[in-house]
């Protein structure tokens, strides 16, 4: 349906184009913007725009930063013997929020699915497989969620990291099959990174 004002319409359709967001909740952003004062929109707008221009990615771990280095990595107190390996931004979060965890992390970007036409040379792989070749970790925690694709990509990874003789461990599965770590509570998610085991075992059925 037409609205009558081209600009509101713009507006909603490209508020729409937002996951989970449908065009009646994509209206009742659209007028809540129209209702507040001009700063206010003026911030929001500027904040997207320093979102989508200045963020970048860490040239150690692959996490989205302010700088070039992220908070995590240049932290000198964290334990960097130990890379946490995740499929995204939000099992970083997930993980942090446990306090469980002190090591470092590696974001893959996403997770091998041939279906989706998804290969290892699509995700950051190379650059975690190069961390590890400068020496210094002694363990990898394969953190990916408790799906066919994530069960895929860590037995990938784990071929590739015993050939460079670290130790390769995989957080306890205290997580439902099929689930993704950032719907999974503090609590289970804590106690599967701090009750990980070898990746062997965890292969075991």
């Amino acid at each position: 349906m037409a609205l009558s004002s081209s600009l509101l319409d713009q507006a909603v359709d490209q508020l729409a184009t937002l996951p989970g967001i449908g065009r009646r909740t994509a209206m009742r952003l659209a007028l809540d913007l129209l209702r507040r004062e001009r700063q206010e929109v003026v911030r929001f707008s500027e904040a997207v725009r320093k979102l989508r221009e200045e963020v970048r990615y860490c040239s150690e771990c692959c996490n989205i930063s302010d700088r070039p280095v992220c908070e995590i990595c240049a932290n000198p107190s964290r334990e960097r013997s130990i890379i946490c390996v995740v499929e995204d931004i939000r099992d970083v979060i997930a993980i942090e929020n446990t306090r469980q965890f002190k090591g470092l992390y590696h974001v893959l970007g996403g997770v091998i699915s041939p279906m989706d036409g998804i290969g290892p040379d699509d995700l950051n792989t190379k650059e975690l497989l190069a961390r590890i070749g400068q020496g210094g970790v002694k363990e990898v925690v394969l953190a990916l969620g408790a799906t066919l694709e994530g069960d895929t990509t860590s037995f990938f990874l784990h071929r590739k990291l015993d050939a460079l003789g670290v130790t390769v461990s995989m957080i306890a599965r205290g997580i439902s099959i099929g689930g993704d770590l950032d719907q999974v509570d503090e609590v289970t998610l804590g106690r599967s990174i701090a009750d990980r085991k070898p990746y062997e075992q965890s292969v075991k059925r």
